[in-house]
C-alpha cells in the first residue's frame, strides 16, 4: 500500500508539474509534507537543497530521496518511476502521433512557427545572462548601458571565449575550462 502511495503521489507530480523545476516545488510540498507527512518542512528544505547540488530535475531527485527515506531502494525506484511515467506516456504519444502525421501541412507549418520562437526563447537567455555576466548583476536597460559599469575582464573573456568557438571549433568544455582558470586569476589574484 504504501508503494502504491509513494507510485500515485510522484505520478500526480509529474503529470502536473508542467514548467518543470521550480514550478514543480510547491506540488511536492503539499504531496510531501502536508498530505502525507512523508517529511517536515525543514527536512523538504534539505531534499530541495540537495536535489540543487545533485544532477538532474528537482522532481526526479527529490522523489528518489523521499522514496528511499520512507521505503529504501524499491520506495526510491517506484517513487522515480512514478514521476516520470507521465512524462514518458506524454512524449511517447506525441511521436506517435508526430510521425503518423509528420506531412501535414498544418503540423509542418506549426513547427515552422515554433523554431524561431524557440531560438528567441534561448537567445533572450543567452542575453540575459551575458547583461548579467557583464555588468555584474546591476540591472542595465538596453538603451541606458553605461559603459564605465562594463566588467573588463568579463567582456575580454567573452569575445575571446566567442572567438575561439567560432574560429576554431574546438570542444566548448575546454574553452569553459580555460576561462573559468582565467577568470579565477584575474578575479583572485589581479
Amino acid at each position: 500500500m504504501l508503494y502504491l502511495k509513494l507510485f500515485w503521489s510522484f505520478f500526480q507530480i509529474g503529470l502536473f508539474s508542467i514548467g518543470g523545476g521550480y514550478a514543480a516545488m510547491p506540488l511536492i510540498q503539499k504531496q510531501v509534507v502536508d498530505m502525507n507527512h512523508w517529511l517536515s518542512m525543514n527536512e523538504f528544505v534539505d531534499v530541495v537543497t540537495i536535489s540543487q547540488m545533485t544532477p538532474g530535475p528537482i522532481a526526479i531527485n527529490s522523489a528518489t530521496f523521499v522514496g528511499m527515506r520512507v521505503s529504501g531502494t524499491l520506495g526510491a525506484i517506484v517513487a522515480t518511476v512514478g514521476c516520470i511515467f507521465p512524462s514518458c506516456v506524454i512524449v511517447l504519444l506525441i511521436a506517435y502521433f508526430y510521425y503518423k502525421y509528420q506531412n501535414l501541412w498544418v503540423i509542418q507549418g506549426a513547427l515552422k512557427g515554433l523554431r524561431p520562437a524557440v531560438v528567441s526563447l534561448i537567445a533572450s537567455a543567452g542575453l540575459s545572462i551575458l547583461v548579467l555576466a557583464l555588468f555584474n548583476g546591476s540591472a542595465v536597460s538596453w538603451f541606458g548601458i553605461n559603459l564605465s559599469e562594463i566588467d573588463v575582464v568579463a567582456a575580454i573573456l567573452f569575445v575571446t571565449g566567442f572567438i575561439i568557438l567560432r574560429k576554431f571549433k574546438p570542444n566548448p568544455v575546454y574553452v569553459m575550462l580555460g576561462c573559468g582558470a582565467v577568470g579565477l586569476i584575474c578575479y583572485q589574484f589581479i
